[in-house]
C-alpha cells in the first residue's frame, strides 16, 4: 500500500512539473532571431556618412571621402573661401599633422617581429618571435631576448646585445604587471634615437599565479605560471629606472629610489609619462607610491643620472591621473592635471622652481584631454565634460584657453558629444557631434571663436530605421543620497507596448575607472542590451557615484567600501525612480548582470543586504569578487592598504562577496573562464565554495581555456538570454539557439560608434 501511494505521489510531482512547464509562455526561434537582428553585425553598414576623416593640404584646404547610399565621393573643402566641392580624384600632397612633440613613445607597439632569433621563454612563459620597438627613424629595432635587451640593424639584419646582466624575473624592459604579461619591451626612445628610457624590473620574490590549461585532444594539462602580486603582499614588483645608450650599451641608473611596478599610473608599464627634451638630454617622469596617494613629478639628467624632484601631488584617497602631464621645454614650464579642488583642472608650474604659476582651466566640469598645445601662442585646446549648462554632463566638448587661464572659449557649443579635428594652423575645427538618440553631423567651425562656418555631413540612418531599430532613451535620476543627478540609458523592445509590464535588467559596471554606459555618442549597438530588451525586458545602464568624469568626491564615493557600496545604492535608487516614472516597468522583477567589475557588483547585488531583497536574478561574469585575489594595484588604489584586524579578518573581508554568501535569496549564475589571467577564476571559486557551505542553490559555468573576454562569448550570450527568460520572464527559451558567430560577447560597446575620429590636431 505504501509503495502504491509513493508511486502515485511521484507521478503527481512529475506530471505537475511538466504541466507547469507547458503552461509557461514559450519564446520561439523567431523571438531570438529578432533579438540577434539588434546586434552589431546585423546593423553593420546601415549608417551612411555623417563623419569626416580629413587630409589637410599644403594650401590650407582639406579633402575627405564621404560615403553615400550609392557609393563614395571625394570632397575638397576650402575653409578660407568657405567652399565645398565634389571632385573626381582627391588632390595629392595631403598630410596628417605630426604627433605631439615631447611625448614618450610606448615600446613594443606597432613595430616588427624578430622572426629569426632563438630566445628562451619570455615573461609570458612562452617562446616565440619577440616583438620589437622601432627607433624614431626606423633604422633600429629593439627587443627582449632571455631577459636582456638586443638591438637589430633593420638594414643589415645584424643583432647586437645591449645588456648582459638580466636574469629570470630580473630583466630589462619587462612589462609583467600583475595580469599584464606582454613580451614586448616597455621603453621610450629619445628623439634623436640614440638612447632609451626603460627599467629593470625585480620580481624575484613576488608571488606566482597559476592557471591550468586543459588539453582539448588528450594529454597532460599545461601549467601556466607568472608573477602576480596580490593586495597586501609583503613583496611586489619593483623597478629601477635606467637610461641605455643604444650605440655603446652603457646603462645609466637614475639616482633615485626604486619605484613600485605600477608607479607610472598606467597599465603594462606604459611609457607615455616619460617626456624627453627635444635635445634628448633630459627626461621628465612621474613616480607614485604603492597606494597612489602621492604622485611626484621629476626631472632627470640622462647623462649623469641625477634626478630632481619638481613637486608632489597628495590625496587622502588616491591621485587620479586621467590626463597626461606636459613639459613646455622652451618656456621651462609644466602642465599638470589635478583634482585638488574636486573638479579636475590643468595647472601651470615652473619647471625650475617647481612652484605653481597659474590655474589654466577652471569652472565646473573636469578636463578629459589635451588636444593641441601651441607654445608660440601659449594656447591650449582641450576637451572637457560637464561645462555646458543644460546638457548631459558626460558630453565631450572642445575648448581653447590661454596658458594664463584667460580667454577660455567654447568651440563646439552644439548639444551633443563631440569628436574634433583641428587644422595644422589651429584656425579651423572639424566637429562631429551626436547623441545616443541623435545621428552624427559634422560641421566646420572657426578654431578661434567657435563660430559655425559651414555644415559638412549628416548621417543617413534610413536603412537602420527600416529594420525597426530604435535608439535608447537617455535617463536622468537622483543619487541615493540625494546629492547628485545621475545619468544612464534605457532600452525597450522595438515592439514596445506601454500597456504591458516589463521586468527590468540592469547591465552594470561600477568603475571606478569607467562606468556602465560608455560613450554618449550615437552608436548602432551597445553590446547586446537592445537584443536582450527584444526578448521582453527593459534594460538600463546607470553611471552612479563612484564612476569617473564627474567631481573627485563623486568618483571617491565608495573608496574603502568597494563591496558594500560599489554604486549599488544608486543603481537601486535609480531603478526605483524609473519605475515610479514609467508604469510599464515591473520593479518587482529586477535583475542585474555584468562582466569583470560588473560581475563583482552583480554578485554583490544578489548577496549583500539590503540589495539582495531587491534583485531577484543576477549573472556575474568574470567577477573580481575578492580584491585580495586580484592584482595588488587595483584594491590598494581604490580600497586602500590592507589592514589586519585582531580577529584575523581585515578591512577587505567585509567587501568580499563570499563573506555574504548566506544572503543569497534570488537566482545567481556565476560564469568564468578557466584561463582568465586578468581576474583569475579563483575569485569565482571562492564565491561558489562559500555558497556551497551556506547550502545555497546557484548556477555556475566554467568555460574551459577561456580568458577574460570569453572566446565562447556567443554561447555565453545565449546562456545569458536563456537565464533571464527562464527566471525573470518566467518563460521557456528555444532550445540550443545559436547566436551568429560574428556577434559580440556583450559589454558596453560593440556597435558602429561615432565618438572618435583620427587625431590629426596635435602640434
Amino acid at each position: 500500500m505504501a509503495r502504491s501511494i509513493a508511486r502515485v505521489l511521484i507521478l503527481f510531482v512529475v506530471f505537475t512539473s511538466a504541466a507547469l512547464t507547458q503552461n509557461r509562455r514559450a519564446l520561439t526561434t523567431a523571438d531570438y532571431e529578432r533579438a540577434t537582428r539588434m546586434l552589431a553585425p546585423a546593423l553593420a553598414g546601415l549608417v551612411v556618412g555623417g563623419t569626416v576623416n580629413a587630409t589637410w593640404l599644403p594650401d590650407g584646404r582639406f579633402s575627405y571621402q564621404r560615403t553615400t547610399l550609392t557609393g563614395a565621393e571625394n570632397v575638397v573643402v576650402d575653409p578660407a573661401r568657405r567652399t565645398r566641392e565634389v571632385v573626381a580624384t582627391p588632390p595629392a600632397g595631403g598630410q596628417t599633422p605630426p604627433a605631439a612633440a615631447g611625448r614618450g613613445g610606448r615600446g613594443g607597439r606597432g613595430g616588427m617581429q624578430i622572426t629569426n632569433k632563438a630566445c628562451g621563454p619570455n615573461v609570458t612563459g612562452l617562446t616565440g618571435p619577440p616583438p620589437a620597438s622601432m627607433s624614431p627613424d626606423g633604422s633600429k629595432a629593439l627587443f627582449i631576448c632571455d631577459w636582456n635587451l638586443w638591438v637589430r640593424d633593420v638594414k643589415t639584419g645584424q643583432d647586437r646585445q645591449l645588456t648582459t646582466d638580466g636574469v629570470k624575473d630580473f630583466g630589462y624592459a619587462t612589462s609583467n604587471a600583475g595580469w599584464t604579461t606582454s613580451a614586448a619591451a616597455s621603453l621610450s626612445w629619445s628623439p634623436d634615437g640614440r638612447k632609451i628610457a626603460t627599467q629593470i624590473q625585480d620580481e624575484r620574490n613576488v608571488g606566482d599565479m597559476y592557471l591550468v590549461q586543459t588539453p582539448v585532444n588528450g594529454g597532460h594539462p599545461v601549467l601556466r605560471a607568472w608573477k602576480y602580486p596580490l593586495a597586501g603582499d609583503p613583496v611586489v614588483a619593483m623597478i629601477t629606472r635606467v637610461i641605455i645608450d643604444v650605440e655603446t650599451g652603457k646603462v645609466t641608473r637614475l639616482l633615485m629610489p626604486q619605484d613600485f611596478h605600477r608607479a607610472m599610473d598606467e597599465d603594462d608599464l606604459d611609457m607615455s609619462e616619460y617626456l624627453w627634451s627635444p635635445d634628448s638630454t633630459k627626461l621628465g617622469l612621474v613616480s607614485t607610491d604603492r597606494f597612489h596617494k602621492n604622485s611626484t613629478a621629476k626631472l632627470a639628467d640622462v647623462t649623469t643620472g641625477e634626478v630632481r624632484t619638481l613637486f608632489t601631488e597628495t590625496e587622502k584617497t588616491h591621485v587620479q591621473t586621467r590626463v597626461q602631464w606636459r613639459i613646455l621645454w622652451k618656456s621651462s614650464e609644466v602642465l599638470w592635471y589635478s583634482q585638488r579642488e574636486d573638479t579636475a583642472q590643468m595647472y601651470l608650474y615652473d619647471l625650475n622652481s617647481g612652484q605653481m604659476k597659474d590655474r589654466v582651466t577652471s569652472g565646473v566640469g573636469p578636463i578629459t584631454n589635451i588636444v593641441r598645445l601651441d607654445e608660440a601662442t601659449r594656447t591650449m585646446w582641450y576637451e572637457a565634460v560637464g561645462k555646458e549648462p543644460g546638457q548631459d554632463p558626460y558630453y565631450t566638448h572642445l575648448y581653447k584657453v590661454g596658458l594664463d587661464g584667460k580667454n577660455n572659449v567654447s568651440l563646439t557649443p552644439d548639444n551633443g558629444t563631440h569628436a574634433t579635428q583641428i587644422s595644422p594652423d589651429g584656425k579651423f575645427v572639424i566637429d562631429t557631434f551626436s547623441q545616443p538618440e541623435v545621428a552624427p553631423e559634422t560641421t566646420l567651425r572657426d578654431g578661434v571663436t567657435g563660430a559655425l562656418i559651414m555644415p559638412l555631413e549628416k548621417a543617413d540612418i534610413s536603412k537602420l530605421l527600416a529594420t525597426g531599430w530604435k535608439p535608447p532613451m537617455q535617463i536622468k535620476m537622483r543619487s541615493a543620497d540625494g546629492k547628485h543627478d545621475i545619468y544612464g540609458v534605457l532600452f525597450r523592445p522595438t515592439n514596445f507596448d506601454p500597456a504591458k509590464k516589463y521586468p527590468i535588467i540592469n547591465q552594470a559596471y561600477p568603475g571606478p575607472q569607467s562606468g556602465s554606459v560608455g560613450s554618449r555618442a550615437f552608436t548602432t549597438a551597445r553590446g547586446d542590451r537592445q537584443a536582450l530588451a527584444e526578448l521582453g525586458f527593459v534594460v538600463v545602464s546607470i553611471d552612479g557615484t563612484g564612476t569617473p568624469n564627474r567631481s573627485k568626491s563623486f568618483t571617491d564615493a565608495y573608496y574603502g567600501a568597494m563591496g558594500r557600496h560599489n554604486t549599488l545604492p544608486d543603481q537601486v535608487a535609480g531603478m526605483k525612480e524609473l519605475a515610479t516614472r514609467y508604469p510599464w516597468i515591473d520593479i518587482d522583477k529586477a535583475a542585474m548582470w555584468g562582466h569583470s567589475g560588473g560581475g563583482f557588483i552583480t554578485a554583490g547585488a544578489l548577496l549583500v543586504a539590503p540589495y539582495n531583497d531587491f534583485f531577484k536574478v543576477g549573472i556575474a561574469e568574470s567577477g573580481n569578487h575578492d580584491q585580495r585575489q586580484y592584482e595588488d594595484d587595483w584594491g590598494e588604489r581604490y580600497q586602500g592598504a590592507l589592514v589586519k584586524n585582531a580577529d584575523g579578518t581585515d578591512n577587505y573581508t567585509i567587501e568580499a562577496n563570499q563573506t555574504h554568501a548566506a544572503g543569497l535569496k534570488g537566482r545567481l549564475f556565476l560564469i568564468h573562464g578557466t584561463m582568465d589571467n586578468n581576474v583569475p577564476p579563483y575569485n569565482t571559486y571562492l564565491v561558489a565554495d562559500a555558497l556551497i557551505k551556506a547550502n545555497k542553490e546557484f548556477d555556475m559555468l566554467m568555460i574551459p581555456n577561456a580568458g577574460h573576454g570569453f572566446a565562447a562569448g556567443n554561447y555565453v550570450m545565449r546562456r545569458r538570454w536563456d537565464y533571464f527568460v527562464r527566471h525573470l520572464l518566467d518563460a521557456e527559451p528555444p532550445r540550443d539557439y545559436v547566436v551568429p558567430a560574428a556577434a559580440p560577447a556583450g559589454g558596453r560597446g560593440g556597435g558602429v560608434s561615432f565618438d572618435s575620429v583620427p587625431d590629426t590636431s596635435v602640434k
